[in-house]
């Protein structure tokens, strides 16, 4: 007869059936002795609230930003008080002054502005400007009445009246000279602002004294380039005279209408060269 299990087969189940029945008893006992007969209540919280964040999701709803205001330039902030009149020249066919703004010295004609601050005329020992509608009377500075000329239009000696050109004359190099039209010196005697945007004038100064007029800039192809002048020339002298003061400029240019020739000393470096003109 056939047995339907082996007998070793048996054994093992037995052995195992044992050993798991074994483990139960010891878990049983430890459960006993042990571990605590009732479990551990954890605490309720209470009070707590749901962490939420509210988002506008509609950014043209915003108030706009608030605009501050532009700080004033010192272009809109500027006073009558900060311009002083250090030089006058009054004549029928012209009025140029001299003013000193904010430290800065600038020649003005009829027509030009300083800060806002037109220059509208002038008279003996004073000048006439006007900003926003408004007028303004500036006497000539006492502090630079060394450097300042004013004269009256009765006591100018006007130069010969000669019929205005129909345009510019020419600057010719000859070698030796500048050969000058005389119709370009009429030309910038009758538009002196023409002179400021062609050339720059400053003061040049060593000590408390002028040592003469230094030049800033020369426009290129302009009629001063072709005169020979330069960038950081000083033109000390016209003629032999001297221009340490803006009276001796202002001599000079009530003059040079009447000259057939010119001699500009000016200093370039560390040298003084001079300049010959003819004019014709």
């Amino acid at each position: 007869m056939k047995h339907l299990f082996k007998p070793q087969h048996f054994r093992v189940l037995m052995a195992i059936v044992g050993l798991l029945l074994l483990i139960k008893i010891v878990w049983f006992l430890v459960q006993m002795l042990w571990l605590p007969q009732s479990g551990i209540d954890q605490p309720e919280e209470q009070g707590s609230k749901a962490l939420y964040y509210r988002v506008k999701l509609t950014p043209n709803d915003a108030p706009p930003p608030k605009k501050t205001a532009p700080k004033p330039t010192p272009s809109q902030t500027g006073t009558i008080g900060d311009l002083k009149l250090l030089a006058i020249y009054h004549a029928k066919d012209a009025t140029v002054v001299t003013v000193s703004y904010r430290g800065k010295s600038k020649v003005l004609s009829k027509g030009e502005d300083v800060n806002g601050f037109v220059l509208e005329g002038a008279g003996i020992n004073y000048a006439t400007f006007s900003k926003n509608g408004k007028s303004y009377k500036v006497l000539l500075d006492k502090g630079k009445q060394i450097g300042s000329v004013a004269t009256h239009p009765s006591t100018v000696t006007a130069a010969p009246q000669r019929p205005a050109a129909s345009a510019k004359g020419e600057i010719t190099d000859a070698g030796d000279r500048k050969v000058i039209d005389r119709s370009v010196i009429d030309y910038y005697r009758k538009n002196f602002r023409e002179i400021g945007r062609n050339i720059g004038i400053a003061e040049s100064r060593k000590g408390d004294g002028l040592a003469g007029f230094k030049v800033t800039f020369v426009r290129k192809g302009s009629d001063f380039e072709k005169l020979g002048l330069k960038r950081n020339d000083v033109i000390k002298a016209v003629n032999g005279e001297p221009v340490t003061s803006y009276k001796a400029a202002m001599d000079i240019y009530k003059k040079v209408g009447t000259m057939d020739n010119m001699t500009l000393t000016i200093e370039r470096g560390n040298e003084e060269r001079e300049l010959e003109y003819e004019v014709n």
